[in-house]
């Protein structure tokens, strides 16, 4: 069953506490002045976070499975990491999470495993909106014998559930789409699209590793079959991890040596993974679920999930904030901005804008910013294809200023008055 916000939970009504969140990010201290608008290329960690990996890399660095407190200590770590990560994503089970590299590499795996069990449903359904990694992964199946088939945004920069009904039918295998574009910031209807696929008796497969900082995750919800993130975009060190229904990760096929249990998660974790940074995303989410346990002055009992809904919740209403901001100071400068640009749409996205402003380079538009002391990024954001149907050369591609929970309406407002100056030249 999927679950609801808590009563009392923020509805806007709370002021979100901005500085305090600030304060808890070491980063952001040390970089005085500097504006931290790239964070869709990797956000900055809380202090606790540093704290859990040291602590790892001090106390017990050594492999897990030992007869010993060290060794054991690993252990305990890894399954507090795997009970953490389910209720981030509201798992049934902390066997459905498995810890790795990173995201593509999730999404490599799956796909092979895929690949085996391809027979007369033989088609998967991939977008042009997609990170390429969630794209390409797929589209190396034509040599084994599958059918791609193109689900396309529209030009609003959004993917449209109606337009997916008649892509699938009993040959669909799998539809593979992203839960909100890291390129345009605009979300999807992943749980109306996996109605869709299940109507046909197809599985889906969730990209959330943009999604994750943004709001409440809910895999029971969505009934997603499958689901990667990756930590760094989610306030924890580089990691990944993959979700995937009990009864989806029994049935596919993985690769494992044979002293591997051919279970969950164990049969899909080859090799050893990076258990400090396991223990940095369990710390990562204990800041999430503290915030969700104080914010607005709450202090009755709550379990761990209540306190992470409350508190991506409360992220989802600051951010926005910042969305309307982001969205005003990107019209008054006259920037063209990709996706949804209507104000009063703004809950189709989050924080995250692909941008250019006429007559001006990207390259240039983000040395102007670097000048002034903030980090944004300009090129195709891994989707060439997306650019593309933009009508953006791929080799030039956009402006991406992207924001989180710990950015601030003074520093949307810095960033419009380069923005300004630089339209004015």
């Amino acid at each position: 069953m999927s679950d609801s916000l808590p009563a009392g939970a923020a509805d806007g009504a709370t002021e979100f506490p901005v500085a305090a969140q600030r304060a808890k990010f070491p980063a952001l201290a040390r970089a005085g002045d500097f504006i931290f608008f790239d964070n869709a290329a990797g956000a900055q960690i809380p202090q606790g976070a540093f704290d859990a990996v040291n602590d790892h890399l001090l106390n017990h660095n050594v492999q897990r499975g030992g007869p010993y407190d060290r060794s054991r200590a690993v252990d305990a770590s890894v399954q507090r990491g795997r009970e953490s990560v389910a209720d981030f994503l509201n798992a049934r089970d902390p066997s459905e999470i498995c810890f790795g590299m990173n995201a593509t590499s999730f999404i490599r795996l799956v796909s092979l495993g895929v690949a085996q069990t391809i027979s007369r449903r033989n088609e998967i359904v991939v977008t042009d909106l997609d990170h390429d990694a969630n794209v390409a992964t797929w589209l190396a199946l034509e040599r084994m014998g599958v059918n791609i088939v193109w689900w396309k945004m529209r030009d609003g920069g959004v993917l449209d559930v109606n337009d997916l009904k008649p892509l699938v039918n009993q040959r669909t295998r799998l539809v593979a789409c992203t839960v909100v574009s890291h390129a345009l910031g605009s979300l999807v209807d992943v749980a109306a699209a996996a109605r869709i696929a299940h109507a046909a008796g197809a599985d889906i497969f969730l990209d959330c590793v943009h999604y994750s900082p943004h709001a409440p995750i809910d895999v029971q919800a969505w009934d997603c079959d499958f689901l990667v993130c990756s930590g760094y975009k989610a306030f924890a060190p580089h990691m990944g991890f993959l979700y995937g229904k009990r009864e989806k990760l029994v049935a596919l096929p993985t690769f494992r040596e044979d002293f591997i249990p051919n279970e969950p998660p164990y049969k899909v974790e080859a090799g050893t993974f990076i258990y400090e940074n396991v223990a940095g995303m369990d710390a990562a989410i204990a800041y999430l679920a503290e915030l969700g346990a104080t914010i607005g002055g709450r202090n009755e009992p709550a379990s761990r999930r209540e306190n992470l809904l409350r508190a991506m919740t409360a992220i989802k209403t600051y951010e926005t904030r910042l969305s309307r901001a982001m969205l005003e100071a990107l019209h008054f400068a006259g920037a063209t901005v990709y996706g949804v640009s209507d104000a009063a749409h703004v809950d189709r996205r989050v924080p995250t804008f692909a941008f250019n402003l006429p007559g001006v380079k990207p390259l240039a538009i983000c040395d102007a910013m670097s000048d002034a002391g903030i980090g944004i990024r300009e090129g195709h954001m891994y989707t060439p294809r997306l650019m593309r149907r933009l009508g953006v050369s791929p080799e030039t591609g956009v402006v991406r200023a992207s924001l989180v929970h710990y950015n601030t309406l003074d520093e949307v407002k810095r960033f419009g008055e380069v923005l300004k100056g630089l339209r004015a030249r």
